[in-house]
């Protein structure tokens, strides 16, 4: 598959939908009109990538709906050369927007098949995390720690300890928390002992 200038007006219509549902961080609308989402889905289902919508692949896990990922990412608060640790690879779409906003990121995913898949294609697509690791993101990456920013692409029980821990001063943990539905959660560490928790909706995301 390609990425064809027809890819590219269906990309600028699906960030014209983002952002009338209340996405304003310019540069999060930049990095998802510059992501070739239709590569990170089976060839057969490119009809699907530029709606907003979230879409089965590998491993019973799901791409993620164009909107939560710039929600999410918007919520991040991404500059440029920061340290972010993303829990979830999945298919890779939302390592490659934080990869576009020039984020040095750190990927962990536990599905084995999935790990696999996504290495081998952003392998070929040129995209380069700092790290990717085949392993559970609930304890994090404690030998790269800390972090600028964390955030988690499938929903929590409660938020772990681990990560928290792994945040520098002035860091975000971006978390969808909840059993059936989640409550999209931003906790910001004000000190080495002090965080700030702040909610922002409900979504649904498959289990951590």
């Amino acid at each position: 598959m390609k990425d064809t200038l027809k890819h590219q007006g269906m990309r600028n219509k699906l960030v014209g939908v983002v952002a009338s549902k209340g996405i304003a961080d310019k540069q999060v609308l930049e990095a998802l009109g510059n992501v070739p989402r239709h590569l990170f889905m089976d060839s057969g289902f490119e009809g699907h990538a530029y709606q907003d919508k979230a879409f089965p692949i590998a491993a019973d896990q799901t791409i993620s709906q164009p909107y939560t990922v710039a929600r999410q990412t918007e919520l991040l608060e991404v500059k440029p050369k920061q340290k972010i640790l993303e829990i979830g690879t999945g298919s890779g779409y939302q390592t490659a927007v934080l990869l576009e906003l020039k984020a040095k990121v750190y990927t962990i995913e536990r599905q084995l098949e999935l790990f696999k898949k996504t290495r081998l294609f952003f392998d070929k697509m040129g995209y380069r995390p700092k790290k990717m690791v085949f392993g559970d993101g609930y304890m994090g990456l404690p030998e790269e720690a800390p972090f600028d920013g964390i955030v988690v692409t499938a929903g929590a029980p409660q938020i772990p300890k681990a990560l928290l821990a792994q945040l520098k001063v002035g860091g975000k943990l971006v978390i969808p928390v909840g059993e059936e539905e989640q409550i999209m959660t931003v906790i910001t560490r004000k000190s080495e002992k002090s965080f700030e928790k702040a909610e922002f909706g409900s979504y649904r995301f498959v289990p951590l």
